[in-house]
């Protein structure tokens, strides 16, 4: 059994074995990088000014670049002027050097996600879990952080999200050690700054600490007061400068989503989603142990209940995505350490001998879960794909004139970015609300499109993407299928693209 493997020991064995899973963890980390290297929905907005930053050289774009992208509402600058001060000079070098752009995009998301997303995310609280609940907990923590998919996965996302979650766990960090004034500053400095909707993880834990009597109300606004005006000078000082008009982008954008509640236009998910969806898909084997953990251990009480208001609360919005409640995800593994590890320690009582046997299988299965998981985002991001193997097979013979692809919504939400565009001879083109029938017209060599016929041009060959996931009676139980998302077009009046064999649209 999956337990029976750990050598729990205090001291350095204990360490020693820790180091050995953040090297499975770091490991997993950069898997996801390298193998699911594509981006999709907002993620592309905060690319394209990471690679204007990169490979503009007067850095004048950075600051214009988001008048140039569409968006419902302004978003902030200041974390991706932090991206760009990471990533932006050693990508320089890599331009230098001659590699490609994608090359430059694996080393801005390596670093972003070791620096900001794991090291950060995850140091700041294992040492004070150590301290609180003790070293089996502390590798538990681990453990199922291992066992999960979803927070190793966001970690290198250049999202306004993940810093707002290094912050996050920060301040879990300095709520755990005592630290209460802290932790709340920097929940405020994530919420005013980075995500909005942080002030409904920082509503709940500031009650609950007034109610218990750790923090008072005079000392709270006598050290958070300061703080809070410095961050809402500093956001609106820089993000008026760059949209050129008076702005606080996350007042903005709380306006947009919870009072004009427009955010609803993105699709939306029942009440319950988040606890019946997004929370079991991303806990895993840990879901069920939140609530034992919080039976077996009272200490962990006072810092569940705020996180799950955080997460009830945030359950009102009807427009619902995993990575809005992703800062509540550790808070839950913390309780579920304490559950795994009251298991474990008890493993051979005859009362707890079946429970410990059941979440040792309910660990195995996790593994495979996170598998699966892994491949279908692998498989998530058919524009991507489509647009690389356009560039390996389209005709090399037509150096001298421009070939223009032309790539609808669709291909461009799921897995492109201007890390994937090549230099001469290809152009690209993301122009809206272009007719079907209008494409004939046009002057364009290839389409990147979800429709399979379209006049004046030829389907060269499409790419597959995730669909869905089958049951079946035998081996393997689970099949993932994939089914046609991306038709790449050819047009019909390039006698070379006519001439050459295509393996078609099937």
């Amino acid at each position: 059994m999956i337990y029976s493997t750990i050598n729990i020991t205090w001291g350095r064995s204990c360490s020693s074995y820790l180091y050995r899973w953040w090297v499975l963890n770091g490991s997993r980390h950069l898997i996801y990088i390298f193998m699911i290297d594509h981006t999709k929905g907002c993620i592309p907005f905060n690319l394209y000014t990471l690679h204007a930053s990169c490979f503009h050289l007067h850095k004048l774009l950075i600051s214009v670049v988001h008048l140039l992208v569409p968006r419902v509402a302004p978003q902030e600058f200041i974390d991706r002027f932090l991206r760009h001060v990471i990533a932006s000079e050693p990508v320089l070098g890599i331009s230098l050097a001659g590699l490609t752009q994608r090359t430059s995009l694996y080393h801005s998301r390596v670093t972003l996600g070791l620096i900001l997303g794991f090291a950060l995310n995850l140091f700041t609280i294992f040492l004070h879990i150590r301290r609180k609940f003790g070293y089996v907990v502390e590798v538990f923590f681990v453990i199922l952080t291992a066992l999960q998919f979803h927070l190793l996965f966001y970690c290198s996302r250049p999202l306004p999200n993940i810093l707002a979650l290094a912050l996050v766990n920060m301040a879990y960090g300095f709520w755990l050690k005592d630290s209460y004034y802290e932790a709340l500053k920097c929940l405020i400095f994530a919420t005013i700054v980075f995500r909005c909707d942080m002030l409904l993880l920082l509503g709940p834990i500031a009650l609950g600490l007034l109610l218990t009597k750790s923090i008072s109300l005079w000392k709270v606004l006598k050290c958070c007061t300061g703080p809070a005006l410095l961050c809402i000078g500093l956001t609106v000082l820089v993000d008026s400068v760059m949209w050129g008009k008076f702005v606080w982008p996350e007042f903005g954008v709380l306006w947009f989503n919870s009072v004009l509640n427009r955010s609803s236009e993105w699709g939306t998910h029942s009440f319950h989603w988040y606890f019946t969806s997004a929370l079991p898909r991303s806990l895993l084997a840990a879901y069920p142990l939140v609530v034992l953990g919080v039976l077996l251990d009272r200490r962990i009480l006072s810092y569940i209940l705020p996180v799950f208001m955080f997460v009830f609360l945030y359950s009102k919005l009807p427009h619902k995505e995993l990575r809005f409640i992703i800062g509540a995800v550790p808070m839950f593994n913390l309780s579920a350490s304490i559950a795994a590890s009251r298991l474990y320690n008890n493993r051979k009582k005859a009362g707890w001998k079946m429970l410990y046997l059941i979440v040792s299988a309910s660990l195995l299965a996790s593994m495979g879960c996170s598998f699966i998981m892994f491949m279908a985002s692998y498989d998530n991001y058919p524009g991507g794909y489509a647009l690389k193997a356009l560039h390996q097979n389209a005709l090399k013979t037509n150096q001298k004139h421009d070939l223009w692809i032309h790539i609808d919504s669709f291909s461009a939400m799921n897995g492109i970015s201007r890390f994937s565009e090549r230099d001469f001879p290809w152009r690209y083109s993301k122009e809206e609300n272009i007719a079907i029938e209008e494409f004939r017209h046009r002057n364009f060599t290839f389409l990147l499109n979800e429709h399979s016929n379209i006049d004046g041009f030829r389907c060269l060959f499409s790419v597959s993407g995730f669909s869905r996931i089958n049951l079946r009676v035998g081996l393997p139980p689970i099949i993932l299928i994939n089914e046609p998302k991306v038709f790449i077009h050819g047009n019909m009046r390039s006698q070379a693209i006519m001439h050459s064999n295509w393996t078609g649209c099937h």
